[in-house]
């Protein structure tokens, strides 16, 4: 019962000892972002944008293929 009081106190201590070493962390960045000077947004560029190659309206069935990848007759005949 003892070692289970005593390691509730040490896991208390560190998750204590955890949370104030984050709240600082984070003060210390919010004063660091408060005393840099505002920037303007940066501009970038346009981009071009490149129109999309047409697909067809619905898929090939399975096993279908274009002309241009048609198979040799000893293709066929493998």
């Amino acid at each position: 019962m003892l070692s289970l009081v005593t390691a509730a106190e040490h896991q208390y201590r560190h998750d204590t000892w955890t949370r104030d070493r984050e709240i600082a962390l984070l003060a210390s960045i919010r004063e660091h972002r408060a005393a840099e000077p505002e920037q303007a947004p940066a501009v970038s560029p346009p981009v071009a944008v490149v129109p999309r190659v047409k697909r067809a309206a619905w898929p090939r069935p399975i096993g279908a293929h274009r002309a241009a990848d048609a198979c040799t007759t000893v293709c066929a005949t493998a």
